[in-house]
């Protein structure tokens, strides 16, 4: 073993269990036991049901509803395994919470993600590995290593088996330009955004203009969440509003809040792809919802941080694993 830890171990809190599943089944072992709970008095508690002494220890949680105990979670969980002499611990998030307030962006208010990465740190991670954070500098706010995946690859091929007509990538403002290139770039489809303006803290905007051009093309809306839909919903109407023939929208994390169900279902949209860095009860998922999962990738990167082997290699073997799948398992 690598670094002169011992066995590989991989945990989960109760955020993501199916995702933590797939990992083990991903990588052929089993699931380490740990009991993650809540006592009346609402206080959590965590009992890790075996020996993690000298184990190199993955523990998956995302930051989901409700966000604050997925965080507390995770934090007592890392506790519990520094505590019972982990050899390394590694903070699997794939889905990184307060993500969004990375900057003051206005007078008197919080870096929560700055804090929440100096809790993680606290706690005693030694290592965390995540997919597609909101902001790229969120990786500065540790002193410890970050591995940051991308999961714009299995959106990208998703559509590009598809083979829209005439396809045009559009970012939904102007923050997520970046992203949406990178997707054209893969798609060798043109560029166009949403020029919007957002008010006060309370999720509203307002479109002031679309740069490019959709007219006559299938639109692909791309994002990197999906909050209450009402971005997006918005995007997709103003593309067809300019001539769009057909919409399609994608985005890595699918947080779903409030109306966000309802909208994409009353949308104009025509298929929504997601990935599973959140889970999705049955009550969030929709006729026209495709989603797909993260475990490949986590797991070859997970694979690879143990082994202390290239992490950017683990976008080609996950990517021939799903192939492998496709060919056993019916379309």
């Amino acid at each position: 073993m690598a670094h002169g830890y011992d066995e590989l171990t991989i945990l989960g809190g109760n955020s993501n269990g199916v995702l933590v599943d797939e990992i083990c089944a991903y990588i052929g072992i089993p699931r380490g036991r740990a009991e993650v709970f809540k006592f009346s008095n609402d206080n959590t508690f965590v009992r890790i049901g075996e020996s993690v002494r000298q184990n190199d220890v993955f523990v998956v949680q995302s930051f989901t509803t409700p966000v604050n105990d997925s965080i507390m979670e995770l934090l007592i969980m890392i506790d519990t395994l520094k505590r019972a002499s982990a050899g390394r611990i590694t903070a699997v998030i794939p889905y990184f919470g307060y993500g969004r307030t990375d900057k003051k962006d206005q007078p008197r208010v919080p870096i929560t993600a700055r804090l929440v990465a100096k809790l993680i740190e606290q706690a005693g991670a030694d290592r965390v590995l995540t997919v597609d954070l909101h902001a790229g500098q969120i990786q500065g706010f540790f002193d410890i290593p970050v591995d940051e995946m991308s999961a714009m690859y299995l959106t990208a091929q998703h559509f590009l088996e598809k083979r829209l007509p005439d396809p045009v990538v559009v970012s939904p403002d102007l923050g997520n330009t970046k992203r949406a290139r990178n997707l054209a770039e893969i798609l060798d489809a043109p560029l166009a955004i949403i020029e919007k303006r957002r008010i006060g803290n309370r999720d509203t905007s307002e479109v002031l203009n679309l740069i490019g051009d959709v007219d006559g093309k299938t639109a692909v809306i791309v994002d990197d969440e999906i909050d209450t839909a009402g971005s997006i919903t918005h995007a997709a109407q103003v593309c067809l509003d300019h001539g769009a023939t057909a919409v399609y929208a994608t985005c890595i994390h699918p947080v779903f809040s409030g109306p966000a169900i309802e909208r994409l279902v009353a949308s104009p949209i025509r298929e929504v792809v997601v990935t599973n860095t959140i889970e999705l009860p049955p009550a969030r998922r929709f006729d026209r919802l495709t989603q797909l999962s993260v475990a490949p990738l986590l797991g070859e990167t997970i694979q690879r941080i143990h082994a202390g082997s290239s992490v950017s290699a683990a976008y080609r073997a996950a990517g021939s694993y799903q192939a492998r799948l496709s060919l056993v398992e019916p379309g």
